[in-house]
């Protein structure tokens, strides 16, 4: 028992230290931090994002949060910067170098070089009165007061207020583009999310006929097209093929069980009147909430004023947007 609170604790303590450490970070946004985006917006170059140890692993998601947001980044490391990897840097990028002391020996050795390609230095630190800083053009200051490990050595603190100080820069560069979900589409295609931005209700469709009767059909009529269309559902229509109403399989059980006098009834008695609908256009993630908004399980799409056919949960389920 001692021990499971003991480890409550401990994680208690990491997660406050690390979460004043980032709130924190509100004091340390200065002139540096705005005039870093504004230069890296203005820039035609990329932003080149290096680091050591821990400092490289945080540099590499930082970058590949850049890329994804509409910022061209790459990552080098600064152990291989000096062994060939500088040959990447171009004289209009600019490179931010993440350290938590800014004076490791590595460091000192790449700065000078850096300075020498002309480009624009960032440091993102956690000491300000620092060799990389005292060099950069721009400070992101990143002082964190101790580190969450008990001896105050292993990065745990300031790797997480370095990752959320690069989060703040590409969110305030994807803003400041007025990145749009569309283009955030277009760097994620793959997986739920992609298709949650990029696919819509037509894509869904498929080439099903349309199940649709009559507002005068009889109850039969309705059977046999709910059954042999195999979606569970039919429009019911009027005579001009506008919409008037959609019945389902679990409306003809529900009628069933009100009624045993149905031999005269009709789709206009059994019908639910104006359905939900969805443009054949809309996203089909947009499909998906309004049918967990109105607890049902399909809606008819529709092109313009005509029925284009229906989607079906299932459908979008078989797509993983669920």
């Amino acid at each position: 028992m001692n021990l499971a609170k003991n480890i409550r604790n401990t994680a208690l303590r990491v997660l406050q230290n690390e979460a004043e450490a980032i709130l924190n970070l509100k004091d340390y946004l200065n002139g540096d931090f705005e005039a870093c985006v504004q230069h890296i917006l203005e820039s035609k170059g990329r932003v080149v994002i290096t680091g050591i140890g821990k400092s490289a692993i945080i540099a590499n998601k930082i970058v590949a949060t850049l890329n994804s947001t509409g910022t061209p980044a790459l990552f080098m490391h600064a152990a291989d910067a000096i062994h060939g990897d500088l040959g990447m840097i171009q004289s209009d990028d600019v490179v931010i170098c993440i350290s938590k002391s800014g004076n490791t020996p590595e460091i000192k050795v790449l700065v000078p070089l850096l300075k020498r390609l002309g480009s624009v230095l960032v440091a993102l630190v956690s000491n300000t009165n620092s060799y990389l800083s005292e060099q950069a053009d721009f400070t992101l200051n990143a002082t964190i007061g101790e580190e969450a490990c008990p001896n105050n050595l292993a990065p745990t603190t300031s790797t997480t207020v370095h990752l959320a100080l690069g989060d703040a820069l590409a969110v305030c560069l994807l803003e400041a583009r007025g990145f749009t979900s569309e283009d955030f589409a277009k760097y994620h295609p793959g997986g739920s999310l992609g298709k949650q931005l990029y696919l819509k209700v037509s894509d869904v469709l498929g080439n099903n006929i349309i199940p649709k009767v009559k507002e005068d059909a009889n109850l039969a009529e309705v059977i046999v097209e709910i059954s042999g269309k195999r979606l569970g559902a039919t429009a019911v229509v009027d005579r001009g093929d506008n919409l008037k109403g959609i019945i389902t399989d679990g409306d003809l059980r529900r009628m069933l069980q009100k009624s045993l006098d149905i031999q005269h009834l009709k789709a206009s008695d059994i019908m639910t009147a104006s359905p939900k609908t969805i443009s054949k256009d809309e996203f089909a993630i947009r499909a998906l909430n309004m049918m967990r908004n109105h607890n049902i399980t399909q809606l008819v799409a529709m092109d313009g004023d005509k029925i284009a056919g229906f989607v079906h949960i299932h459908e979008l389920m078989k797509e993983g947007i669920v």
